[in-house]
């Protein structure tokens, strides 16, 4: 099967003799990582089976969170953790995306146009979450960045999972949505972000290099009902320790170019793209985020140091008439259930026997993948 440290190998070495001045650090340790990843350049361990004397080898994983062959076990445990933060009302999925005018500035400029994006987004969210006309309250979201399209185009958009509701002021009362399908006025959800979002830029000193129309356009919001909540808990899942690309997509190398697949945007099927290796490697590249930049954030009720409140508003929620309640439902079935973890016990892969630990190969001492 095509990976993509396999296009890396080849490939890498002339993209970074051509473009090397102009790469973000970030950048450039993703590809050196991804390129090693599983191979002897990171040393790992050697098995062998006692009954029929074979030999198994295991390499270390880069734990790059760029990587497409690391960080299964950690998106795992982040949705495991993420389903217990679960209310029992009807969620909202709400989208922020950044104009297309501001694309450029956001390449440049990718910790701060990020930063940027994360939080107007929330506070434009929140302040309208606050205004007694509509929820009143508090409310809670949990935002995940995202700076792709299917077929890896840049466009920086920010989700957020938001329980449909709000905590009183006085932390006292539980107010529902007006109705199901419902949450805020997205109108007045997008201009109030386009208004954050320019006063910050301004604020930056970056305001005066931007086009005067971004500023009279309508903002890209999008509000719709999301269950549970633990349908988009499973779709941010893997995309949390890792880019929107797998390696089962990548179908040919050949000629110097790429050939992958990506969904069709109805979902019916899928649609083939065939690129330059060197225009692949920036598609992918440029959605690899700065050094240690969490891409995931929480906010108001679900941020870390007012989760505690999560069992008192449960109990809020318990007097509350039945239909601003929902009973959990179990993960959709339309994508694979995360691989379990995996154990220490190994067998061979020739009788079937169990492999015992021979020799280590990395001079620093690593557990294996």
């Amino acid at each position: 099967m095509l990976e993509l440290a396999e296009i890396f190998r080849r490939y890498g070495p002339a993209y970074r003799a051509k473009f090397a001045d102009r790469m973000p650090p970030s950048h450039l340790a993703a590809m050196q990582a991804i390129e090693r990843c599983r191979t002897e350049a990171l040393g790992g361990h050697v098995y062998q089976c006692p009954a029929c004397g074979d030999l198994e080898y295991s390499y270390h994983s880069c734990k790059n969170r760029h990587c497409p062959k690391c960080q299964q076990e950690a998106a795992t445990q982040w949705l495991a953790q993420q389903q217990m933060l679960l209310l029992p009302v009807p969620y909202f999925l709400v989208t922020f995306t950044l104009p297309e005018e501001l694309r450029p500035l956001a390449r440049s400029h990718q910790r701060l146009m990020y930063n940027l994006l994360f939080h107007t987004s929330a506070a434009a969210l929140q302040t309208l979450a606050l205004d007694p006309h509509y929820l009143g309250g508090q409310i809670g979201m949990v935002g995940v960045l995202h700076t792709w399209t299917r077929d890896l185009a840049y466009h920086p958009h920010v989700h957020y999972l938001v329980p449909g509701g709000a905590l009183s002021p006085e932390g006292s009362q539980w107010f529902a949505p007006r109705c199901e399908a419902w949450l805020v006025p997205v109108r007045a959800l997008s201009r109030l972000f386009r208004g954050k979002f320019k006063a910050a830029l301004t604020t930056a000193g970056l305001c005066e290099c931007i086009p005067s129309q971004v500023w009279h356009k309508a903002w890209v919001t999008h509000c719709q009902p999301a269950g549970t909540g633990t349908a988009v808990l499973a779709y941010f899942a893997p995309y949390i320790y890792r880019i929107a690309l797998t390696n089962n997509r990548l179908e040919k190398l050949e000629d110097g170019h790429v050939t992958f697949r990506f969904k069709r945007r109805s979902g019916a099927g899928w649609k083939r793209l065939t690129l330059p290796a060197e225009t692949f490697i920036h598609r992918f590249l440029q959605h690899v985020l700065p050094w240690r930049f969490s891409k995931v954030r929480s906010y108001g009720l679900l941020s870390p140091s007012r989760r505690q409140g999560l069992p008192q508003i449960r109990t809020l929620l318990a007097a509350c008439p039945s239909k601003a309640l929902v009973t959990p439902s179990p993960p959709p079935q339309d994508r694979p259930p995360p691989r379990p973890i995996p154990t220490q016990e190994r067998r061979c892969r020739t009788c079937g026997g169990l492999l015992v630990f021979l020799v280590r190969l990395s001079p620093h001492p690593r557990e294996p993948p």
